[in-house]
């Protein structure tokens, strides 16, 4: 039975801006609206059900489209998170998220923080102006959930859609559909009735096991992302080198294959010190290591199953470790 007379759950709603705090013209088309241009204050009193969930504090980090976040704004979101989740009059933490780029800061904050605080990421794939805009009901959701005390210690979390997901394993899988996110292992649960109900874990290292520090970091290494098609150019990857990439995700084709007309060229970056780490372009399943390519002869990187886009990520935090091969590949098989 609820107790009616306990002080709800004290929740810090941070915005970032994004969809759902974007606009249109009423009656328009909702692909047509600017992002990032409603408050976070105005965002939360357009959902007044929200004052039933939680005691919500709310603060603009930042007024952003989602694809304009930089590693930079990406570290002063985590640590602002990371902030918030040491203070005693918080109990958990929602942010509000463009979703071109929401799986990527949700899985930093997943590897950066240091908390077992519930800690959960939602967005909209329409602006409030568009019929049937999906943003009050995600962000209602994601209140339930940071409040609910089964959240506690599982990472951070992606809520959209009625689905609850890990930061490690979603992904933007769709344009435009409601149900544009998924992750190939599956949710981790459903908010069913306002209520979070759980069907998995998350067996991989997070928030509170991470070994990965940023409070004294100045600013993530540089890892570039190459995508892999038919007829690539080494020019590409030299651009990042120029640009003082130390490693580079190569999200190449089926299983990370490195074409032929490559090897030379990628052997001899990885001599100047380039690591070069193989991802898979397919959006599902592991690249193996020596399978595709001869990692050891290299001395490459294979991913597991990480997106070319986490991979960059994981790779940025695990070079603020000063980390040799075997360390380095050893990140990937436990994140």
């Amino acid at each position: 039975m609820t107790n009616l007379s306990a002080p709800l759950p004290r929740i810090a709603l941070v915005a970032t801006g994004g969809t759902i705090a974007g606009a249109g013209a009423e009656g328009e088309p909702s692909a047509a609206y600017q992002a990032a241009v409603i408050g976070a204050d105005d965002l939360i009193a357009r959902v007044p059900q929200l004052a039933r969930l939680a005691q919500l504090q709310t603060e603009q980090l930042l007024q952003i489209d989602s694809a304009d976040f930089t590693d930079d704004k990406l570290l002063t979101l985590a640590r602002r998170v990371a902030t918030l989740c040491d203070r005693e009059d918080v109990d958990g933490v929602v942010i509000t998220h463009g979703t071109d780029t929401m799986e990527e800061s949700a899985y930093f904050l997943h590897l950066t923080v240091n908390s077992a605080k519930p800690i959960v990421v939602t967005g909209a794939m329409r602006p409030g102006t568009a019929l049937a805009a999906d943003g009050p009901a995600n962000l209602v959701h994601a209140v339930a959930v940071a409040a609910h005390p089964s959240t506690q210690g599982r990472g951070v979390l992606v809520v959209m859609n009625e689905e609850i997901h890990s930061a490690r394993d979603v992904a933007k899988v769709h344009a435009m559909r409601l149900d544009a996110f998924a992750s190939p292992h599956g949710a981790l649960g459903l908010v069913v009735e306002g209520v979070p109900r759980w069907y998995r874990q998350v067996a991989r290292p997070h928030t509170t096991q991470s070994e990965f520090d940023i409070t004294t970091l100045g600013a993530l290494p540089l890892v570039g992302v190459v995508a892999g098609h038919a007829g690539m150019r080494a020019e590409v990857f030299d651009a990042w080198v120029a640009m003082g990439a130390r490693a580079i995700v190569y999200a190449g084709v089926g299983g990370g294959t490195v074409p032929a007309y490559l090897l030379d060229h990628l052997t001899a970056l990885r001599e100047r010190g380039v690591w070069l780490v193989r991802a898979t372009r397919t959006g599902a399943g592991p690249v193996i290591r020596n399978a595709n390519a001869q990692d050891d002869a290299h001395d490459w990187i294979v991913t597991d199953d990480q997106s070319p886009p986490k991979a960059r990520l994981l790779s940025a935090l695990a070079l603020t470790r000063h980390v040799d091969t075997t360390a380095f590949q050893q990140v990937f098989y436990r994140y």
